[in-house]
């Protein structure tokens, strides 16, 4: 869940997470709140507004999601993301899911349009070394791979709309 919302001084912000460093392929890596599909999830759509308050405390009836994004497959965890695009009318009161969540990142959306923002990084990963990839530097951390496609799709979302 992609979610944009106002800040105290009434600038606008988008919600990521830092993973926690654990045994996995997304290990301490950047992302949108998220996961997998429960039994009590009735559509995907359910899926990330329940992920999303479990990691970032977002109450999910808060949340007015205005589209899905395009469906996007990851190749090292094998599946397939359904992303969305939400808003919130009010500052959240942010609370990471200690067992999931290291932090918290609330980028700026001037940051986030900002055009030198995007670059290109070489990264080495547990499948690959010395890549060269199509990167967000936001919050003086590094975002691609599905996350940075995400984020490019919303910029193009942005771009066209205003």
């Amino acid at each position: 869940m992609a979610v944009f919302y106002p800040d105290n001084f009434g600038k606008t912000h988008l919600v990521l997470i830092l993973r926690k460093t654990y045994k996995g392929v997304h290990s301490n890596q950047i992302g949108f709140p998220g996961g997998r599909v429960e039994p009590e999830d009735d559509n995907l759509q359910q899926t990330a507004l329940r992920e999303t308050e479990e990691e970032v405390g977002i109450p999910r009836n808060n949340i007015e999601v205005i589209r899905e994004l395009t469906r996007l497959y990851i190749p090292p965890s094998n599946f397939w993301v359904q992303p969305y695009l939400g808003l919130l009318e009010k500052t959240p009161n942010l609370i990471p899911q200690e067992s999931e969540v290291e932090r918290i990142l609330e980028v700026d959306l001037d940051h986030f349009l900002d055009h030198s923002n995007f670059v290109n990084q070489e990264l080495s990963t547990s499948y690959s070394s010395k890549m060269v990839v199509p990167a967000f530097r936001l919050n003086e951390q590094i975002v691609w791979g599905a996350t940075g496609m995400m984020l490019s799709e919303i910029r193009e979302i942005f771009r066209k709309s205003f």
